[in-house]
């Protein structure tokens, strides 16, 4: 069940800022107070809680000897009646013992403590191509100066040219220290939900991925297998990062058959979209 700083963590993530009062703000209402009935005056209403419970315990044991025969089963106190009475005190321990049920034994206590889970932690890069393609650079920082006319001039070269230049923002999990956590990667995989749902606003609608890089969780993180992303539900391409592209003419050379399938699936992208409009 998520609690308040795990869904406050999840806003963070979508980029949303939960306001929460802790103070009355000047001039402002005061919060209605229930009203409650006062309890009725007379004997009753005078009595200690602890004599009102007595009274009923004794109307109960009253009942139930004149609404049966006279003998051992029905004039001994049930197990409920036993157990009240021995709270309060009526009952010697082994009157209580005898009028109660024998409870069954507490089950061993372990020694031994597991440690509690760590949160991933990553950091990505992320744009969006015109709210259509998704592009993450798994790493702290942002491509520098070189490596962003290299993305750009890679995606000219494939016939992939978005009507605005890609714009990278950071995403880092988890959003918020401190809080336990269960189970590490689906918390992070809910996370990663969280933030391109909160993205939606902006228009993003993904429909392919484009990685360029890895890091230590990547495939568990999305799931990959055969090229697909069973978290996003969407296809995944993932080359070197931009900076061993941009280290030499090999990488480039070797990159390049890879991005042949670019231009043909931005094209039906583009005219589905279109034709959805």
């Amino acid at each position: 069940m998520t609690t308040e700083p795990h869904r406050l963590q999840y806003l963070e993530a979508m980029g949303l800022t939960a306001w929460v009062a802790r103070y009355r703000l000047p001039n402002a209402r005061p919060t209605e107070a229930c009203e409650w009935e006062p309890e009725p005056a007379g004997e009753a209403g005078s009595r200690a809680p602890g004599e009102r419970l007595h009274a009923l315990l004794d109307d109960a044991a009253e009942a139930s000897s004149t609404s049966a025969p006279s003998n051992e089963s029905t004039t001994r106190p049930s197990a409920g009646q036993g157990r009240a009475r021995a709270l309060l005190g009526d009952l010697v321990p082994g009157e209580a013992s005898a009028s109660t049920a024998t409870p069954p034994p507490a089950p061993p206590v372990s020694t031994t403590t597991e440690a509690p889970a760590e949160a991933l932690r990553f950091t990505w890069q992320v744009t969006c191509l015109d709210g259509r393609w998704l592009v993450v650079l798994p790493r702290d920082v942002g491509p520098s100066d070189v490596e962003y006319r290299l993305l750009g001039n890679l995606l000219r070269a494939a016939g992939v040219v978005p009507s605005r230049p890609p714009s990278f923002e950071t995403f880092r999990w988890p959003q918020l220290e401190g809080l336990p956590v269960e189970a590490p990667l689906e918390e992070a995989q809910e996370g990663l939900r969280a933030f391109l749902n909160g993205r939606r606003q902006r228009g993003w609608v993904p429909e392919r991925l484009l990685v360029f890089g890895d890091d230590a969780i990547l495939n568990d993180l999305l799931a990959l297998a055969e090229g697909q992303s069973g978290l996003l539900s969407m296809p995944v391409w993932q080359g070197p990062d931009l900076k061993e592209l941009a280290s030499g003419a090999e990488a480039k050379r070797a990159l390049w058959p890879r991005m042949q399938g670019w231009k043909r699936d931005w094209r039906v992208g583009d005219e589905e979209s279109r034709a959805d409009a």
